[in-house]
């Protein structure tokens, strides 16, 4: 039983890989060597050129990087070295809340080092050679301590307590984990913006002015309270750009990047921020949190039972059944689920992006939206068509080219 359950595991994690890259395959097929007639009006040829050689670095440098990835998820699991460091820390640490933190931290620090010279060098050398990294090594250094920072400080006492709970309330265990991380994404939704990010970027009230005028102009046309609206100095990392909607009720934070607001005109920006008020209004942004906390009482109610079986610790070599090593053998089981899970969560976000575009469209105006996804697209370096499976499985945005048609649509009506 036991090691037909490992060769399950083995079997799922490879399974996976070749899926990805399968997809991975499809895309990059999809991709024109010469500029379709779609791109006319968002990219010239020369821009056009650059993105292709773009994609093709991030490309090769997300091949290298999953197979090595993949081949030290085979070797543990073949070599049984996730039972093999259970035992080992069990020499070292007796109480089990405690072993827990511990094995997860070598496993996250292992991880860590093992990625860190494929973050450098899409950092220091794709995103630097194609002109988008503003972030000096001492930002990259610092990001990387205040992570750590914040996951002892916050990651910690949420893992000790989940633990805990596993080894006090038993079968019921699940339902009071669920509780806890209820509680925890409603907090993360309501006051990340406030206190998380301001951690690693500035937030600056917008200044009056032109743009401040007509956000509040727009705002007061459609009842919406403003008063969180920043920016946020994303240029001291990239030169992409961006804007984000985030929070509950009176905590809800609109930031406009500062690269979007030097390359955009301010009724493209006005525009952007009606998508953002759009999922606001439509109540996207606590549909997506219901969503959220349903799945993780599934996947809690399913780890419960699973964590009960002693033979999916055992296939990854423990001694016996094991909360931290069940949990590993518990994420890959449930691998296939999640992606699932995850097209269908995406599929609801494409729609939920339609709509917040539509509402942008009937309350201010769909060109300057549809010049300014335009502009997103060059200066990020989008890609125009994904092939249409890829899209299906990873993407939460529709494509930049279906937006816009949905946009034309509408705007003909």
């Amino acid at each position: 039983m036991v090691e037909v359950i490992l060769y399950a595991l083995i079997g799922i994690t490879a399974a996976d890989f070749l899926f990805d890259k399968f997809l991975d395959l499809l895309n990059d097929r999809a991709k024109s060597p010469v500029m379709p007639k779609e791109a006319e009006g968002i990219y010239d040829e020369e821009r056009y050129a650059k993105w292709l050689a773009y994609d093709k670095a991030n490309g090769r440098l997300g091949m290298v990087s999953s197979s090595v990835s993949i081949l030290m998820s085979l070797a543990l699991l073949i070599f049984g070295i996730f039972g093999w460091l259970d035992t080992f820390l069990q020499q070292w640490v007796e109480r089990p809340v405690v072993l827990g933190l511990v094995y997860f931290g070598v496993l996250g620090f292992g991880s860590s080092i093992i990625s860190l010279p494929f973050s450098v060098y899409s950092t220091f050398v794709i995103e630097e050679r194609f002109g988008f990294n503003k972030t000096t090594v001492k930002t990259f250094i610092l990001d990387m301590l205040k992570g750590a920072a914040l996951g002892l400080v916050i990651g910690a006492p949420l893992g000790a307590l989940i633990i805990w709970l596993y080894y006090a309330l038993g079968e019921y265990f699940w339902l009071a984990a669920w509780a806890v991380m209820s509680i925890f994404s409603i907090f993360m939704t309501m006051f990340a913006a406030t206190w998380i990010m301001p951690l690693f970027n500035k937030f600056t009230p917008l200044e009056d002015g032109e743009l401040r005028t007509a956000i509040e102009g727009y705002c007061d046309k459609v009842g919406f309270k403003l008063n969180r609206l920043f920016v946020m100095d994303g240029s001291k990392r990239s030169a992409k750009s961006n804007a984000f909607f985030s929070g509950l009720g009176p905590k809800k934070t609109i930031a406009l990047y500062d690269t979007l607001i030097e390359q955009m005109e301010t009724e493209e920006i006005v525009a952007v921020l009606a998508h953002e008020i759009g999922h606001y209004k439509k109540q996207h942004t606590r549909q997506s949190l219901v969503l959220s906390v349903l799945q993780s009482g599934v996947m809690l109610f399913l780890l419960g039972i699973f964590l009960r079986m002693p033979a999916f610790s055992m296939a990854l070599g423990a001694a016996e059944g094991s909360f931290h090593v069940g949990i590993i053998a518990f994420g890959i089981i449930f691998s296939p689920i999640s992606t699932v899970i995850g097209i269908a969560m995406n599929a609801l976000s494409r729609k939920n992006e339609f709509e917040a575009d539509a509402y942008a469209r009937d309350t201010y105006d769909g060109q300057p939206l549809a010049s300014g996804l335009k502009k997103l697209t060059a200066e990020n370096l989008g890609n125009l068509k994904p092939h249409p499976w890829y899209v299906f499985v990873h993407y939460s945005h529709p494509p930049v080219l279906k937006r816009l048609e949905r946009l034309s649509l509408g705007s003909r009506e």
